[in-house]
């Protein structure tokens, strides 16, 4: 199955993309929202991220979705079968374990990937049904953050929405608390959200995640002036800034800045804006949230869900809850 062309959708992010940046520019303290982060370079330097050896969340949840991803859609799924749907997939690396189990339980499987990003989720089918062709993609190029628009499942499937990669942390509490409403209001009575969420660890562990030795972090940070200039005619140099990872104890956070190195003024000829930057100023470019234990059930009950099950990596970094509609 081939990616639909979506105009629509492409025109809504595109609007979004350019009130984002007016918006968070023109602001003080200066902003913009991480999703900005993953054009076709970016998407690419995060997978390098994923594969740093101070990057512990990927690998230690896909440990949890290698031990347990058979219990976890035999939960989800009951006594039918699963059509699954994965916000902000990406390359849907750490998916395949769970998309390999639920073909092992019902035989073909139809997932659909989110994302506002139409290359990633290109690389995602072309790799998917490759490797596991009883998974046929209908890939969505939304902005989910926005709310779902999904074609219903048969009435014999249960919908199962994953949310992995503590993604959710990268949202405040209220809006993370809104987003999860948002996809309650989607599913029907019977369909599940697994939500995965990384969990409070000591600050030499975290700083070390999002401030690696290799420095693909700061260019992963850095790539989003890049994208900047390409898009919005900007005259960003990305040398001038510098990355810069804080943990924020009392906020639960870690906290992503690009700071300027001196003083500077910045054209985006597009946007018709002219930026005036002081020597240490900095661009907040993302949160991520860490979570206590129990926390994510709390979340999911808030957004009316009711917690399932909870899944572990035996150290206790990061937690795999199950919600389900009733």
């Amino acid at each position: 199955m081939a990616i639909t062309t979506l105009p629509l959708a492409e025109a809504r992010i595109s609007e979004r993309v350019a009130t984002a940046v007016r918006d968070g520019l023109a602001s003080s303290p200066k902003r913009l929202p991480p999703w900005l982060f993953y054009d076709e370079a970016g998407s690419r330097l995060f997978e390098q991220i994923t594969e740093l050896p101070e990057y512990y969340l990927t690998r230690t949840e896909r440990a949890i979705l290698t031990s347990d991803a058979g219990a976890m859609i035999a939960r989800a799924a009951g006594g039918t079968r699963l059509r699954i749907t994965e916000l902000g997939a990406g390359s849907a690396d750490k998916t395949r374990l769970l998309l390999a189990a639920a073909v092992r339980r019902q035989g073909p499987v139809i997932y659909e990937p989110v994302d506002v990003s139409a290359t990633a989720l290109a690389d995602a089918q072309e790799r998917l049904e490759r490797e596991i062709p009883d998974v046929l993609v209908a890939p969505q190029v939304m902005d989910y953050t926005d709310g779902l628009e999904l074609e219903q499942p048969a009435p014999d499937e249960r919908r199962l929405v994953l949310y992995i990669g503590s993604s959710i942390g990268n949202f405040e509490p209220e809006e993370s608390a809104r987003l999860l409403r948002g996809v309650r209001a989607a599913l029907r009575p019977g369909d599940a959200l697994l939500l995965g969420v990384d969990l409070v660890k000591s600050a030499d562990l975290l700083l070390a995640a999002y401030d690696d030795a290799e420095g693909v972090t700061a260019a992963f940070n850095g790539n989003l002036l890049v994208r900047l200039n390409r898009e919005f005619g900007a005259d960003f140099d990305p040398t001038a800034f510098a990355h810069r990872a804080v943990w924020n104890a009392t906020a639960s956070r870690m906290e992503i800045y690009l700071m300027s190195c001196g003083p500077q003024t910045v054209q985006l000829s597009a946007l018709d804006m002219t930026v005036e930057f002081r020597r240490n100023e900095c661009i907040h470019t993302e949160n991520s949230y860490k979570y206590q234990p129990g926390q994510a059930e709390s979340m999911l009950v808030d957004a009316g869900f009711t917690p399932n099950a909870t899944w572990n990596d035996r150290r206790g970094w990061f937690a795999v809850c199950l919600g389900r509609v009733e």
